[in-house]
């Protein structure tokens, strides 16, 4: 998240509005709803769920005032946010975002790693939480656990495999040195570099968050 990202009065409107969404309340932090608003705002999920937190809670007058007026009436609410992503410059970076330093950070990692695959850094986690699971003899396709973790990204339990193997050549401790060519390598080492060195229970609770993306 940008160290000077402002909250705006009107991004409250748009969270409501999935705060209201059936089942009405807070969602999963890393839901892909909550997830498409954050990119969209560029707020960080984390931002979101705890202003979300504030909404259930009516945590301020200003937070009363508009659930009053919007709470009971979604048809009112969804006006408002229509009339709101109607509005001039709401699509343009340029424009919508004029005086805010805007950097993205999170908004990466739900974007493919390159042009020539789909999959993405928050995929590359829950493989690397999965990977820390599992012995190296069991880092193939036929792997229950591999299967699983395939079905829920929806990627072939193959192509989980062939990442866990580009992961070995990232792990100091395998010290494996075979030259490995592969577009995702550059993506893994980042992903290594950014957890390989986290507490294994941290990463754990992390990559169980992140399920919520592909489970929505």
């Amino acid at each position: 998240m940008a160290k000077d990202q402002k909250w705006q009065d009107d991004y409250w409107l748009l969270l409501m509005q999935l705060y209201l969404k059936k089942p009405v309340g807070i969602k999963q932090m890393y839901s892909k709803a909550m997830v498409n608003l954050s990119m969209e705002l560029h707020v960080a999920p984390q931002v979101l769920f705890n202003k979300m937190c504030e909404i259930a809670n009516l945590q301020t007058p200003r937070i009363e005032r508009i659930w009053q007026e919007y709470g009971k009436n979604p048809r009112r609410l969804s006006r408002a946010v229509s009339l709101l992503r109607q509005m001039k410059g709401f699509g343009n970076d340029n424009e919508f975002y004029e005086g805010v330093d805007v950097q993205e950070t999170f908004e990466r990692d739900f974007r493919p790693v390159n042009d020539a695959t789909s999959v993405t850094p928050v995929m590359l986690i829950l493989i690397l939480d999965l990977y820390f699971r599992l012995t190296p003899i069991t880092m193939v396709p036929e792997t229950p656990e591999i299967q699983e973790l395939g079905r829920l990204m929806k990627i072939p339990a193959r192509e989980v495999a062939d990442i866990m193997d580009i992961y070995q050549h990232c792990d100091p401790y395998l010290n494996r040195k075979e030259v490995i060519f592969s577009s995702l390598f550059p993506a893994c080492q980042e992903i290594w570099q950014r957890y390989g060195n986290m507490d294994t229970e941290e990463l754990s609770s992390y990559a169980q968050q992140l399920k919520a993306y592909f489970n929505s």
